[in-house]
């Protein structure tokens, strides 16, 4: 038997696996990625779209901690939006449509270009554990990979099955296989796993689209991208289109459903709440006249269209019949039906932070096998598992960290990960702004000041990265205190202020508390006062974007204030570690659903207590009490 030596194996060549690899390989692990497609590397199985509410946020942390696929974005974004923009800086999100196959091929180049990184094409098929440790993986062509960590990032593949109509075949994505005997590999030592369910919707020959019957979705081509470093979009950028469905296109839809997977107990498992499909939608909501859907393209090289919001199990004929009742749809060519994808999952209350196992030592998990939904969320868990394997595996450039985790008002990252492991999920988890308690630390804004300088303690931000950030970190700077310093009088300004909108001063005042005005902005304000522009304008190449992040503290600075103390009175809780030092089971001071969630998850410490469900804050009081706190 042939036998392959690394000091990380990671499985499978998706959105998680792909950062996992990186991170593991850039701080100094021989790394080797399984994937059983090098031709398909970081395919984005449904929408060609990265980023989104909260979404966006995520990429932006992965980007400051020197994670590529911001930079992947950028490259081969064809739309970019920045969603949210009517409310405050704290929720918005920025969000991008991506040419498919250059996403792959950009992906690919990637890794190819990243030392210390080997791709082996195959297909796990059994985890290797010796001493309750994870020791490598055999592969079905009888390859054994060993390790000292191993990375499973498998997706939808475990043991997958496709349904469209009352038609099943085993795969992990359309036309690709399965993954059989895996999952049973690692349950074989006590790991526990359920199902879920996901699905993707009908791509459309763009040739055969009315599109004078819809209405037409530029993107925005200001300064904004995903990467805080390098070029912004250099492919060309594409219109998406927006149309909606019918009472035509639900009827026939209703007739359909007794074959729909989805309501004749084909599918047992639990799909996205958050994406649901259009049987779903119009099971939920009865009485909706119509949906609204978004025609997206693929690339700017193929006639392929996603449409958006017709995520569908039905039949081929049914989805096909009811979208040529929309008038621009009435002669359509599909190039294939949308269908469902159950797959196996496991629980991830059995992770620790840094994505361990708590079972098998050694053994790290990332993506949509811990029951999330998104590329997003996929790639910011498969950073943090790559980056604690190669810790674990003994890499060097990183002696001050013996592991590597985020809070939750550190990064959405943190949040995600820590709602995984303490809460667990019913359902296939999708971030939201909503679940961070911390938002108005967490901009997208901001996420180089958050995590930059900690990503290249670690050795994985490069050296230009970090001066990158420290030139932006000065220059931003010398804005707050220009505008935090310098006067202006009211004859010198009152009457641009009166046109700008906004009420004329009384007396002198700061800079800096015009900006904080609603009405005015740093650019606008620019205008008016020569000293100001001229302190913005340099770095000519970013000057926007750092102008745009000093105004923002400067206008939030109350509130990001507020929340910092909040923050810090939560850490208190965070530094008081319980695990290890109650057995839950025999007390009997606190309540019994506490006892039994305390016992199953066994919490590092008090504040993750604190945030499992059914824990009452009279159970915390009680551990508090018995801590002599």
């Amino acid at each position: 038997m042939m036998t392959l030596k690394y000091d990380v194996i990671v499985i499978g060549g998706g959105h998680a696996g792909c950062e996992a690899a990186v991170a593991s390989a850039r701080m100094g692990a021989q790394t080797c990625l399984v994937t059983m497609d090098m031709n398909k590397i970081a395919q984005m199985s449904c929408n060609p779209a990265v980023g989104g509410i909260a979404k966006g946020q995520i990429i932006r942390e992965l980007d400051a901690l020197g994670g590529e696929m911001g930079r992947v974005t950028d490259a081969t974004a064809i739309q970019f939006r920045m969603l949210n923009r009517g409310k405050g800086p704290a929720v918005w999100s920025p969000r991008a449509q991506c040419d498919r196959e250059k996403f792959i091929w950009k992906w690919r180049e990637t890794l190819d270009h990243t030392d210390g990184l080997d791709i082996w094409q195959d297909q796990a098929d059994e985890l290797l554990v010796e001493d309750g440790c994870a020791v490598g993986v055999k592969t079905i062509w009888g390859v054994e990979l060993r390790a000292k960590c191993v990375v499973v990032t498998a997706g939808t593949f475990l043991n997958g099955l496709l349904h469209v109509g009352r038609c099943m075949v085993p795969g992990g994505r359309i036309a690709e296989p399965a993954v059989p005997h895996f999952t049973e590999s690692l349950t074989r030592w006590g790991i526990r796993t359920e199902r879920m369910k996901t699905g993707t919707p009908v791509r459309i020959d763009k040739r055969s689209v009315d599109f004078s019957l819809l209405e037409e979705q530029p993107g925005e081509q200001d300064f904004h991208k995903f990467s805080y470093m390098g070029e912004a979009r250099p492919l060309p950028q594409l219109p998406c289109w927006l149309l909606n469905t019918n009472a035509r296109v639900h009827e026939i839809l209703r007739s359909g459903l007794d074959d729909s997977p989805l309501y004749n107990g084909q599918i047992q498992s639990i799909g996205p709440r958050y994406c649901p499909s259009i049987e779903t939608k119009l099971v939920t909501f009865p009485d909706r006249e119509q949906h609204p859907l978004f025609l997206e393209p693929e690339g700017v090289d193929t006639n392929e269209m996603y449409l958006n919001g017709f995520s569908s199990s039905m039949p081929i004929e049914v989805q096909v019949n009811a979208l040529r009742e929309i008038p621009a749809l009435r002669n359509i060519k599909v190039y294939r039906p949308g269908y469902a994808i159950e797959y196996d999952f496991f629980d991830p209350t059995q992770l620790l932070h840094t994505l361990e196992s708590k079972v098998v030592n050694g053994l790290f998990l990332a993506g949509q096998v811990n029951g999330t939904t998104g590329y997003e969320e996929a790639a910011g868990q498969g950073l943090v598992a790559g980056i604690n394997a190669a810790l674990k595996a003994g890499a060097t450039g990183a002696e001050a960290y013996t592991t590597f985790t985020l809070a939750r008002d550190e990064a959405y990252i943190g949040v995600l990960i820590d709602d995984l492991v303490t809460k667990g999920v019913d359902e296939p988890y999708r971030m939201f702004t909503s679940r961070a308690e911390y938002r108005i630390l967490l901009r997208q804004d901001d996420a180089d000041a958050r995590l930059t300088e900690r990503a290249y303690e670690l050795g994985l931000a490069s050296r230009e990265r970090y001066d990158w950030w420290m030139q932006k970190k000065a220059e931003i700077a010398k804005i707050i205190d220009f505008c935090e310093n310098t006067p202006v009088k009211p004859r010198d300004i009152n009457s641009a202020l009166e046109a700008l909108g906004t009420t004329p001063l009384q007396f002198g005042c700061k800079v800096a508390d015009l900006i904080a005005r609603p009405q005015l902005s740093i650019a606008a304000l620019s205008e008016i006062i020569p000293s100001l522009k001229e302190v913005i304008s340099s770095p000519e190449n970013r000057r926007e974007e750092i102008a745009e992040a000093a105004e923002i503290k400067i206008k939030y600075k109350g509130y990001i204030e507020r929340e910092k103390l909040v923050a810090d009175k939560m850490h208190r809780l965070e530094n008081i570690r319980i695990k290890g030092r109650f057995n839950y089971n025999e007390l009997q001071e606190i309540s019994t659903e506490g006892r039994q969630k305390l016992h199953r998850i066994d919490p590092e410490t008090l504040a993750q207590a604190s945030r499992i469900p059914g824990v009452s804050p009279s159970d915390i009081n009680v551990l508090l009490v018995l801590l002599g706190r």
